[in-house]
Formats: structure tokens, sequence, C-alpha cells
């Protein structure tokens, strides 16, 4: 078995992508959809479009409200500190900086569609120390 992430993105070319230049993805397809192996994993950029016979009622479409999600892409690093520099100096806007949550240092950013990616390392986690509901303080 194998877990992609699919995505439904506007017009924009995967050369241009955080996927490839940010992340180092490698662009296995340009385009219909394109895929772009991420580590251990593959990333769908689908152009979207209208419904089809397998899914007659729905219409994919890039998130249009970015106070709200309903899934979001997790990448677990070794260096999070690290990482925040590396991708903020080739202009990757996060929400904030890395916070500590006990169970793990993470931050969020954005791809250019809108989509949430979480970056987070484990620190407490491994330890058994979980973060406190809704980052509660100690």
């Amino acid at each position: 078995m194998l877990l992609a992430t699919v995505g439904v993105r506007t017009a924009r070319r995967p050369s241009e992508d955080e996927e490839t230049e940010v992340l180092g993805g490698e662009i296995a397809l340009d385009e219909n959809p394109c895929i772009v192996k991420l580590a251990n994993s593959w990333i769908i950029m689908n152009p979207g479009g209208g419904p089809t016979p397998d899914k007659p009622d729905v219409t994919p479409q890039p998130p249009t409200e970015p106070h709200t999600v309903s899934s979001f892409m997790n990448i677990r690093v070794a260096d999070i500190e690290a990482c925040y520099a590396d991708w903020s100096a080739k202009g990757v806007q996060f929400l904030t900086p890395p916070i500590d949550r006990r169970a793990e240092l993470r931050c969020y950013m954005r791809d250019p569609d809108g989509y949430l990616i979480e970056v987070g390392q484990a620190t407490g986690m491994p330890e058994g120390i979980f973060a406190r509901p809704n980052g509660e303080p100690e």
C-alpha cells in the first residue's frame, strides 16, 4: 500500500512549486496530474474540474477559506529550527515560528494554493511527554 496526498491546485508550474524548490521533491509527472515524489510519499496535484462519473456530485477546488481546515499535510523533520531558517530564506511564509508544545516543536506554513502544512519535530513524544489539550500552559 502507498499513501499519497492529493491537492487541487491553481495553474502553476511544478518547477515553481514549494514541493520541488523548497521541500526538495522530485517531479515524477509534470501535468495532468502533476506528481511529485517527496521523501517516502507522493504529492498529487490535480488541476480540479467538475464532477466525474466516479465522484458525480463533487467538484474539487483549492481551499477558499483560510481560517478553517479539514485536513492538512504533516511533515516531520529532525531539526525544525534549521528547517524553519532554510525554508524562510527560500520565501516560505510561516504562520508563526516553531512553538514548543511539550511533545513536539511545530509550526505551520501554507503552500501557494492555500493548503496548510504542519512542520514538526518530535521532542517529548519519544519519552512519553504529550501536548496539553488546546495548547494550555503548564
